[in-house]
């Protein structure tokens, strides 16, 4: 990469419970929040972004499909700025910081905010046979949300793509639940320590007949043990190993970052804190999706001539504790340097803010820590994986 692209600022709203204190707030109100709160922290006025870019997997509220444009400007950005909505599944938040970082790369951009957000509560039923006249008996509604969360080639749940990785590579019950539970105790330090509300911009919610400022993510439950999760019932199949509780949880919230070519970013006194190396994208089998971190990381390793120890950090989403157990016996990462901070299954995953808290999260761990490399990487619905490789600007 040629350009030096850096990675500053960078907020997240807090992460809601499905259906609990964002289900009244718009997916788009969520994204603006996120994105003056990121603003903010990086000291930028948004006069000078010239481009937004918002991932998301579910279109939700009036500004659904034009939520990018929506949340630059509601942000206050210029109206002359450019807006970009991307959807790659699990990865559209990162997929969001590659493309401006594209854009940046083409010349067609140099200050750009990016990130995304879901609103999986406000998450609509819908009925195909309404448009065009349905000449007697019932209609069926159907979930968008359960839509969302299909292989559209076998119509499989996602976690049922998840039993077939664990079926497929042996993966057992018991370490999956022990995964779980270490994920929440994680989460719940980094809740203790501060860590997380570093990233968190706070927001007002209902609360009865009042507001409440929410400053805390809602999923996490730091409390399980390991016996509380073996009692849960398999959920997507029977005998099964996937449960509630080794799988991510359904949560609301939106999390942007600035990207930015850096001596234009140095001029307007924004501090960068990390920098964009490289990244990759790769197909997997649909029906054990949650393979595809392993190549897509081992591809951008082998493309950058590095080996798996020669990274300091890493970001592997959590969509489900058999994932996280594949890419560890596979890549040979150790878990002392993976997720510290709780992930999809403490925190919980909404796909178009994932990549980018997860982003944030790395870049944060390298600057406290004076480490110089961090991968973030996820496996997506119909079969991909993606992987994306950054270094602190201290360190590099």
């Amino acid at each position: 990469m040629t350009t030096d692209i850096v990675l500053a600022g960078g907020k997240r709203t807090p992460f809601g419970d499905f259906g609990k204190s964002l289900r009244d707030i718009t997916l788009g109100q969520l994204g603006v929040h996120a994105t003056k709160a990121c603003l903010k922290a990086a000291k930028l006025d948004p006069q000078h972004v010239d481009h937004l870019v918002w991932g998301n997997v579910l279109p939700v509220d009036q500004e659904g499909y034009l939520a990018g444009r929506y949340v630059a400007i509601e942000a206050g950005l210029p109206v002359e700025s450019a807006a970009l909505n991307v959807s790659r599944a699990c990865g559209s938040g990162s997929q969001a910081i590659i493309s401006a970082a594209e854009q940046i790369m083409t010349g067609h951009s140099r200050i750009a905010v990016a990130g995304g957000g879901e609103n999986f509560s406000r998450a609509p039923y819908v009925v195909t046979s309404a448009r065009w006249g349905h000449k007697r008996g019932p209609q069926t509604m159907i979930d968008a949300l359960d839509l969302a969360y299909r292989d559209p080639f076998s119509l499989q749940l996602m976690g049922e793509t998840a039993e077939n990785l664990a079926e497929d590579h042996q993966i057992a019950r018991p370490p999956m639940d022990e995964w779980a539970v270490m994920s929440q105790k994680r989460a719940g330090a980094a809740i203790a320590s501060g860590f997380l509300s570093r990233q968190i911009e706070p927001i007002e919610v209902r609360d009865g007949k009042a507001t409440r400022l929410m400053k805390d993510d809602e999923y996490p439950r730091p409390d399980v043990t390991v016996e509380k999760l073996a009692k849960l019932a398999p959920v997507f199949r029977e005998g099964g190993k996937v449960t509630a509780g080794n799988s991510s949880g359904v949560t609301d919230g939106a999390a942007m970052v600035v990207v930015a070519e850096r001596t234009a970013a140095e001029k307007l006194g924004v501090e960068p804190i990390a920098k964009i190396v490289d990244w990759t994208i790769v197909g997997v089998p649909p029906r054990i999706m949650g393979c595809g971190p392993v190549p897509a990381i081992r591809k951008l390793l082998e493309k950058r001539g590095l080996k798996a120890g020669d990274i300091d950090y890493y970001e592997i989403n959590e969509a489900f504790a058999a994932v996280s157990l594949f890419a560890e016996s596979q890549l040979g990462v150790s878990r002392e340097r993976t997720n510290l901070y709780g992930g999809g299954i403490s925190i919980g995953h909404p796909p178009g803010a994932t990549g980018a808290r997860m982003t944030l999260v790395a870049m944060q761990h390298l600057k406290e820590t004076g480490q110089r490399r961090a991968i973030i990487s996820m496996c997506m619905g119909a079969g991909q994986g993606l992987a994306m490789l950054i270094e602190n600007v201290a360190t590099a």
